[in-house]
């Protein structure tokens, strides 16, 4: 079976928040965790499965931060497919997944891959504001869930309107040179932490990379939980 994360083929395959299990862990440990972060890109779909269990699966608070992937060192750039099988063994991959995850059943945006640079810019607005995970997930079922190509603008205020962001506002946002630098200077400290591709998770100077690599961070969590309450 694919493992849906890096290596060519798998690789390809492959505000802070607050969950039922990160507030577990505090009360039952008494542990306040080393500071994460969940990088994701919204054309990315494997960054979709993860951020649909990302804040379920770890047990402790991970701040989301959007990034551009095509600009992070040793990103597999979706579309560089060498043939039509290759494209669709991808496909098939990720859809399944997404069966076995549990997830809505998985519709292809068309065009895919679609450029994310608007969806991006208007992710790191949201940040701004406090609204980082309702748009991003938001984004996400709208181009995953719904089938739908978040390079169409409409689409991506329609995500922004689910998490009652105004379109002006949202727009006037995603223009302003500020939200462009920050996207920029999050994309490079990420890539400076190790980051190599989205989905990916950072706690302390531990670098987590793909969506099965959810668990491996959860366990890491866990570990640094029990060793502080133990000293």
């Amino acid at each position: 079976m694919l493992d849906v994360q890096p290596a060519r083929l798998r690789s390809r395959a492959s505000s802070a928040i607050h969950g039922p299990a990160a507030s577990g862990l505090a009360t039952n440990l008494g542990y306040v965790p080393t500071t994460a972060a969940f990088y994701f890109d919204l054309a990315s779909p494997l960054a979709y499965l993860a951020a649909e269990r990302v804040l379920h699966v770890l047990p402790a608070p991970a701040e989301w931060q959007p990034v551009l992937a095509r600009e992070l060192p040793g990103a597999d750039t979706l579309g560089t497919w060498r043939c039509a099988e290759e494209q669709e063994v991808f496909r098939a991959e990720v859809s399944r997944r997404a069966r076995e995850l549990d997830l809505q059943p998985l519709r292809w945006p068309s065009p895919f891959p679609f450029d994310s640079s608007l969806a991006m810019r208007v992710a790191t607005y949201a940040k701004s504001i406090g609204r980082t995970v309702p748009f991003a997930q938001a984004a996400f079922r709208q181009a995953f869930a719904g089938g739908h190509s978040l390079e169409d603008p409409d689409f991506v205020l329609i995500a922004a309107a689910a998490c009652e962001m105004h379109p002006a506002a949202v727009l006037r946002g995603a223009e302003l040179r500020s939200v462009g630098e920050q996207l920029s200077a999050a994309t490079a400290a990420a890539a400076a932490l190790g980051v190599t591709d989205v989905p990916a998770i950072t706690i302390g100077g531990h670098v987590f990379q793909g969506e099965r690599a959810l668990e491996e961070a959860a366990t890491h969590m866990h570990s640094e939980a029990l060793e502080s309450t133990s000293r």
